[in-house]
């Protein structure tokens, strides 16, 4: 189980996606995509998440780590090693 990554980082990928979106198209995006109302939309999104969700997520993870691993992730740094880590438990099975 992760615990997400705060949420000013999740912000600053999204503005980092506006800032190189206007230069080239973001990968996997449909051709002339909005991406100032996508932006918009992002923002709102995450927020509505932060507000609503992150507190029943972290409650569920409160009684989850009882019975369950849980990996607190703090930075995108910690996220790669983590992906890496796993990559590397399925490679060995």
């Amino acid at each position: 189980m992760l615990n997400s990554l705060p949420l000013y980082v999740h912000f600053w990928w999204v503005t980092k996606r506006l800032i190189s979106g206007s230069f080239i198209p973001p990968e996997g995006w449909p051709e002339n995509s909005p991406i100032l109302k996508s932006l918009i939309n992002s923002y709102r999104a995450l927020w509505l998440c932060h507000k609503y969700l992150t507190p029943r997520y972290r409650e569920y993870v409160d009684r989850a780590q009882n019975t369950k691993s849980v990996y607190h992730i703090r930075s995108a740094e910690e996220l790669s090693q983590f992906l890496e880590s796993i990559s590397q438990m399925t490679d060995d099975n």
